[in-house]
């Protein structure tokens, strides 16, 4: 694990794009595909104004970079909410990220995925095709979900089985939902969904570089229960990253106090 300690959330999203834009710019370069694994929420938004605006000045033909999201939201176990609602990750992702690419990136619709609710086995099934994640940038939960891959215990569900765990539609907890309604959702509950298509353990874990951003005070206590335990554990989702052989955490030492774990 590779821990990074920045002073606030622009620095915090100044590297993480620089990260990224290099690893995709890297493989590009050589005649590669890239397969860029994608969070949403408000941690990421000037990380993508940054990349975009990266992309564009220097001119990156983005022809074979293929983007997947983590999640979408879903108004029930088979069907995700419309592209126009407010929540919508592909309306986020598309005003936040997609949009603002020039035409002459050439990057298609096609090449952005998304978890899909009526088929979620699909999502793994083409990820594996397209040789599995090269870089998945992640966010963490205030309960230490990665995705929306919630807190188990162990009595439920062993260390093994749930690091093998696919893309599925689960339920939200109500944690999650109070959490989102909060950040997201203007504190209106009605907008919130009680679904969501969600990439598995197992195609996250499977990449080859993860990139985690913390910069909410809420982040602090799960990144301190992770870092403390040392170990992988259902209970605390985040905690299967640790044994990655290329995970960096990227936290703002204005908001989060990691001291002397790290």
């Amino acid at each position: 694990m590779k821990v990074q300690k920045v002073n606030d959330y622009q620095t915090m999203s100044q590297i993480g794009a620089d990260i990224i834009y290099d690893a995709v710019v890297s493989a590009l370069s050589q005649g590669k595909h890239f397969n860029l694994g994608l969070a949403t929420g408000l941690t990421m938004i000037e990380l993508y104004r940054i990349l975009a605006e990266k992309f564009n000045k220097n001119k990156i033909d983005l022809s074979r970079l293929q983007t997947w999201n983590l999640d979408e939201y879903a108004s029930d176990e088979h069907h995700a909410v419309p592209h126009d609602h407010p929540l919508s990750y592909w309306k986020y992702m598309h005003e936040k990220l997609f949009s603002h690419f020039e035409a002459e990136r050439n990057f298609k619709e096609e090449q952005a995925h998304f978890p899909d609710p009526a088929d979620p086995a699909k999502f793994d099934r083409e990820l594996a095709a397209a040789g599995g994640l090269d870089l998945q940038l992640l966010g963490i939960g205030f309960n230490g979900h990665i995705a929306f891959n919630e807190p188990e215990k162990e009595s439920d569900i062993s260390v093994e089985a749930y690091g093998e765990l696919p893309t599925r539609v689960l339920p939200l907890t109500q944690e999650t939902i109070d959490q989102n309604t909060a950040l997201t959702a203007g504190g209106n509950s009605s907008l919130m969904p009680r679904y969501a298509a969600t990439t598995g353990m197992k195609p996250i874990l499977a990449s080859k570089k993860e990139l985690l951003l913390a910069c909410f005070t809420q982040q602090e206590a799960p990144l301190r229960t992770m870092i403390s335990g040392n170990r992988a554990t259902p209970e605390l989702p985040a905690s299967y990253l640790l044994k990655h052989p290329d995970f960096t955490l990227i936290y703002t030492a204005d908001k989060i106090n990691l001291e002397p774990l790290v």
